[in-house]
């Protein structure tokens, strides 16, 4: 278990314990390009993008960061930053372009190198196996509501694990489910765009048997000492106030964001509320026997993305619901408002809190005992651009980095298990529905030329990782 010093002193330097990881992390249609190179196929993404007003702009995925060509160009600046750890995602339809069958070699070659790259600058590759770009073929199959995608994923876990197994000693199953089930699959707004509340439960609990399965296949391929977890945009929900309704409307939200998932994988049940909050859209006669007992396989960490906490209150008489339709949050609907949270802004319109950081990293340490947690990502867009010398200056981003390593500094004086911090991103990229319009890099790319900058932020960053915590 991490644990740091005494509290420090106000105005000290904040150290981080021996071993923390230091990272940054990526994923797969976000900065590869290459998207119809070496018999890649079209991912749900791919599809999406193309669907007019989907995507802001009219922006896709197909060149992105070429990282696909620029790869060791990006483990090189890596490594001049000193980063200990780079988390990347896998992209499935580049492996298993059919979303079955044998693995293209191709696409695997692709990863191999990558790895390699990595190891030899003294970088420790943390795997991603699924980060939304789901096959076309598989969507077309029925997507993630239909059962069959969840032993899909194993198997092509099983192909990955063995391609990379020997090499790659940290494993994600699945970044963010619940943006893959609710935005996919209830409010549209990410791929593949669908509005169905019940089929968005489906899709959730056939990514967590996803999970479970893809944990087994992992287990069966990978050495006995590699690391095998899930990541999670837990949500931080606020009541307004303390009354009691708004106090269960936060209860509903929480229900649907956060133990949707955290209950089946670390306790293989159901949450009961969410079961009776839902009632009216489906009976779960979806889960079968046993199936919450794969979804509860054991792994060794969980992974933990965090942005902003979300604030809501009960929907009261004639008052409209806060959540536009079609709504990310099945069950509560008309009796939940969403009110946002005072402070300054980020790009994106979300409130800078890092408070809301601590409060789920203690939350978790109360909650799940003996787990030790990451901060998979963490991170803010900003309106960055080089200035006539070529650089970027993002003083709002090194205070956002700043206010939250120390909120998690603060989490780990205070008993939480907290072994890494990975920031949110290596590179602008491609921002799903916002296209290429925000920028969450520590290394600006102009997208016309693909010239890497390195912004303040990202020398601020090296500066942190040589010195093991902030500065005074």
């Amino acid at each position: 278990m991490t644990t740091v010093d005494a509290p420090p002193a106000p105005g000290a330097a904040l150290r981080f314990p021996p071993g923390f990881r230091w990272g940054t992390a990526t994923a797969a249609y976000q900065i590869e390009g290459a998207a119809a190179l070496d018999g890649r196929t079209p991912s749900i993404w791919d599809t999406f993008s193309r669907i007019p007003g989907k995507v802001l702009g009219g922006d896709t995925g197909d060149t992105a960061a070429d990282h696909y060509h620029r790869m060791a160009e990006d483990v090189g600046l890596m490594r001049r930053l000193g980063m200990s750890d780079y988390r990347f995602s896998v992209a499935w339809p580049r492996v298993q372009p059919t979303g079955r069958g044998p693995a293209e070699r191709r696409g695997l070659d692709f990863y191999r190198r990558l790895v390699d790259t990595l190891l030899e600058a003294g970088i420790r590759p943390v795997a991603t196996l699924y980060h939304w770009d789901l096959p076309q073929e598989l969507e077309d199959a029925g997507g993630w509501p239909h059962r069959d995608t969840a032993e899909r994923f194993a198997e092509y876990a099983g192909h990955v694990a063995g391609a990379l197994g020997d090499r790659v000693a940290s494993w994600t199953t699945l970044n963010e489910p619940w943006c893959a089930a609710f935005l996919g699959y209830a409010s549209g707004v990410h791929a593949p765009g669908r509005t169905e509340p019940e089929a968005a439960l489906r899709a959730a609990h056939h990514l967590n048997l996803a999970h479970g399965l893809g944990v087994r296949a992992l287990r069966a391929a990978l050495p006995r000492s590699a690391e095998v977890s899930l990541t999670l945009n837990a949500h931080v929900v606020r009541p307004l106030t303390d009354a009691a309704a708004d106090v269960d409307a936060a209860r509903r939200i929480d229900a649907v964001g956060n133990r949707i998932f955290l209950d089946p994988v670390f306790h293989g049940r159901l949450p009961a509320d969410l079961v009776r909050d839902t009632a009216a859209l489906t009976d779960w006669s979806f889960v079968r026997d046993g199936d919450l007992a794969v979804t509860a396989e054991p792994i060794d960490w969980l992974g933990l993305n965090y942005y902003s906490p979300t604030v809501v209150a009960a929907a009261g008489p004639g008052t409209p619901d806060g959540e536009p339709e079609p709504s990310p949050w099945p069950g509560a609907g008309g009796r939940v408002r969403f009110l946002p949270a005072p402070g300054p802004r980020t790009a994106m319109d979300w409130p800078v809190d890092p408070g809301g950081l601590y409060e789920l990293l203690t939350r978790l340490r109360d909650e799940l005992p003996g787990v030790p947690l990451l901060i998979t990502e963490n991170g803010a867009a900003y309106g960055d651009h080089a200035d006539p010398e070529g650089a970027v200056h993002d003083p709002e981003r090194i205070a956002y980095l700043r206010g939250h390593l120390a909120a998690v500094h603060r989490a780990i004086a205070d008993g939480a298990d907290v072994r890494g911090y990975f920031v949110w991103s290596l590179l602008d990229n491609f921002e799903w529905a916002y296209g290429y319009s925000k920028r969450f890099g520590i290394v600006h790319v102009d997208f016309a030329t693909q010239r890497r900058t390195p912004k303040d932020s990202a020398r601020w960053y090296a500066e942190v990782i040589a010195r093991g915590g902030l500065a005074p």
